[in-house]
């Protein structure tokens, strides 16, 4: 059920004020952060409207909620998620108006993320305010993860996560991935809805049945949900207050739902009155929080006219002060464009990845390395954790003494729940972007998740929260935060999977800033390469072959467990003079008896197969150095042919190994088509061992 916190009459606002703590001091400063707030949206129109700035959003009509849900919070310790019109939240939180003048400058200077990001996209690592994008509703996985990764690092304190939205993010599917899994997981975050009716022009109406999201979750087990006059400040206050104690004393999540007012256009790019009556907007502007607020000041004699007057000249006389040092401000050098892409303080590429194999033991398929390697990181780091769709030997551990336990539906994570606990490796509901939005919130506190995307074919609900947040998240905070989550993900056909289990797609990652990309041939490497992938400090997608994982002939003995392989280093997988075979992944097999064929035909010819090993980043130089000896290339892959990875490569080999080349350069890959289930029609859709030999004859006889 829904609790709604009716506003106080005007004779018992300052009783009720009073009841909550808040003195005459405290309620006059409220007012002062809410002035500033309003005062510095509009010196921000004014400054976009004379062309000295680039964008506005503002955050009016809004100021009384985020200023209530900025007094309870404990900046540095509660942790926040909030959205573009928090400009009243964060400055509570201790951020100034002329760090947010440096924003809508673009200025380097600015520390929300260095003139990368538009204005109103607050990011403070001091103060926990974690860097927001311009995507709606991703932050709210974000923020449960967060939840959860504090309660697991500081089980006995009272943390708690505010995740703020207005009432249109409500319509994405993340809000409710959300709110399912915080409830199942009695996790200590406030989800503050701040509803001013519009979704630019989309009235609530039209957005959520009923118009009113409170009267949605309101039977959702385990939240518990609050609705409230977001332009009153005293109903505000008492509102957050009751959710943050709710959080605090581990209750679980909160909803609060406030309805607020917007006095201007969704920004400066949108102009209301082409959907909004001016009859409508005169009636709300007898809620406005500035206008209520100030006539309660007044009212009860807590402050005289001729103050509030002064009060608004300070304020107004500061940021006119504050404009005119952020416009001087120096703008961003260009020559910074990639800084902060990658970390700079852990490098995978570097000689410190390139650790020996020191084999042990019988030879094992890849699956089984995988899951030694998974299981040796977790007892070397106890912050890392695994979770995904059936990766848990059994959520209800008390049939674990009667059952043998899943671990994956390929048994990758097969033994991890028993020997680490629930509290370390557990089932997730299926939902892809709460998956991977709940670990970037808790690699954003400082754990290790490694999640399982159970089929390749169904990563795509979480391609927002992979390319809008994880990826970007370092860049666009300017080095601020980070989230250094290994997402591994079985993928590829060879085994009558038809569409929805066999599909590859890794060209549509490797075009992604940001993500480092992996895709072994075979078990060492599988082992080494993960094994970089946890220990090293920027986002990986660890693509993990389904056909190779039981192959026999990718085996190899325990490598050992500090064996690493750097990203960006190929390996030879074939030696050879006359022709180069450039691939990855199951495609490597098919290439080395592909040019085992043909030197049996050709005595005096030889192929070289170059496993990349990492498409993201690739070993160029193993390719030049190749292509140089034997001037003939083969770019081979199981993704589709046309716009497909091979093609970049192609590219760059024409354009900068032209003149090296003997024969033009040939591609080797599936159809452009969908993969087929009946065996022939795969096998003729995905490229085979005959493919490549073809297509090597051709090559070597021109």
């Amino acid at each position: 059920m829904t609790t709604t916190f009716t506003s106080p009459t005007s004779n018992e606002r300052l009783a009720v004020a009073q009841s909550l703590g808040l003195e005459p001091e405290g309620l006059i400063q409220a007012y002062r952060l809410m002035q500033t707030s309003r005062l510095l949206d509009d010196r921000e129109i004014l400054l976009k409207r004379q062309n000295k700035i680039y964008f506005q959003i503002s955050g009016a009509g809004h100021e009384a909620i985020q200023v209530a849900a900025g007094l309870i919070a404990k900046p540095g310790y509660d942790w926040f998620y909030p959205y573009y019109r928090d400009r009243a939240l964060c400055l509570t939180l201790g951020m100034t108006p002329f760090s947010m003048l440096l924003q809508a400058a673009g200025a380097a200077a600015d520390p929300s993320s260095g003139g990368r990001q538009m204005p109103n996209h607050w990011s403070d690592p001091e103060r926990n305010i974690v860097a927001s994008s311009s995507a709606t509703g991703t932050q709210f996985t974000q923020s449960v993860g967060c939840a959860e990764g504090l309660r697991f690092l500081y089980p006995t304190e009272d943390r708690i996560v505010i995740a703020c939205s207005g009432e249109g993010a409500t319509s994405e599917g993340e809000f409710w991935e959300s709110i399912n899994h915080a409830c199942l997981s009695h996790a200590p975050v406030i989800f503050l809805i701040q509803d001013n009716g519009y979704a630019i022009s989309v009235p609530v109406e039209t957005q959520t049945p009923g118009g009113s999201i409170s009267k949605l979750v309101g039977n959702f087990p385990g939240l518990f949900a609050l609705e409230v006059d977001g332009a009153d400040f005293v109903a505000s206050y008492r509102a957050m207050r009751t959710a943050a104690a709710y959080c605090r004393e581990g209750h679980g999540p909160v909803l609060v739902h406030a309805h607020c007012t917007r006095p201007y256009s969704h920004s400066l790019a949108d102009d209301d009155r082409s959907y909004r009556t001016k009859r409508e907007k005169e009636d709300e502007a007898d809620r406005d929080p500035l206008t209520t607020f100030t006539r309660f000041l007044l009212d009860e004699g807590l402050i005289e006219r001729t103050e509030l007057d002064r009060m608004a000249r300070e304020i107004q006389d500061s940021l006119y002060e504050d404009s005119k040092r952020a416009l001087e401000s120096a703008p961003p050098d260009p020559e910074t464009a990639l800084l902060h892409l990658y970390s700079e303080s852990i490098e995978p590429t570097s000689a410190a990845f390139d650790t020996p194999a020191e084999p042990t033991g019988a030879p094992r398929v890849m699956l089984d390395l995988i899951n030694e390697t998974l299981k040796e990181e977790m007892r070397r780091n106890d912050r890392m954790v695994v979770f995904g769709e059936d990766v848990a030997d059994c959520s209800r551990e008390g049939n674990m003494c009667e059952v043998k336990g899943k671990g994956g539906v390929f048994k990758v994570t097969a033994g991890l729940q028993a020997e680490f606990g629930s509290r370390r490796c557990f089932n997730s509901p299926i939902a892809e972007a709460s998956i991977v939005g709940r670990a970037i919130g808790m690699a954003t506190v400082g754990l290790k998740p490694v999640v399982e995307i159970q089929f390749f074919d169904y990563i795509w609900p979480a391609m927002m929260q992979i390319r809008d947040e994880l990826a970007s998240l370092r860049w666009r905070s300017n080095n601020g935060f980070s989230s250094a989550i290994v997402i591994r993900v079985p993928i590829g056909g060879y085994f009558n999977g038809a569409v929805y289990h066999s599909q590859c797609g890794e060209v549509e990652f490797t075009h992604i800033p940001g993500l480092r990309v992996v895709f072994p041939s075979n078990a060492e490497d599988a082992a080494g390469l993960l094994r970089t992938a946890i220990r090293c400090d920027d986002p990986v997608l660890f693509l993990e072959h389904k056909k190779l994982y039981r192959e026999m002939y990718n085996r190899s003995a325990h490598p050992g467990e500090n064996f690493m392989i750097p990203f960006g280093k190929a390996r030879i997988a074939k030696p050879g003079d006359s022709l180069t075979v450039i691939t990855y992944g199951a495609v490597v097999q098919k290439a080395v008896q592909a040019a085992l064929d043909v030197e049996k035909r050709n005595p005096d010819k030889t192929v070289e197969v170059i496993d990349l090993r990492t498409l993201n980043p690739y070993d160029w130089e193993a390719i030049k150095t190749s292509v140089e000896k034997t001037n003939r290339v083969i770019v081979a892959h199981e993704d589709t042919l046309s716009f497909g990875y091979g093609a970049e490569i192609v590219a760059r080999i024409a354009d900068e190994l032209f003149t090296s080349l003997d024969a033009p350069v040939k591609r080797v890959a599936a159809m452009d088509t969908w993969v087929g289930y009946h065996p022939a029609l795969e096998a003729k859709i995905l490229p085979q061992t005959d493919d490549l030999i073809r297509t090597m004859d051709q090559l070597i006889a021109w």
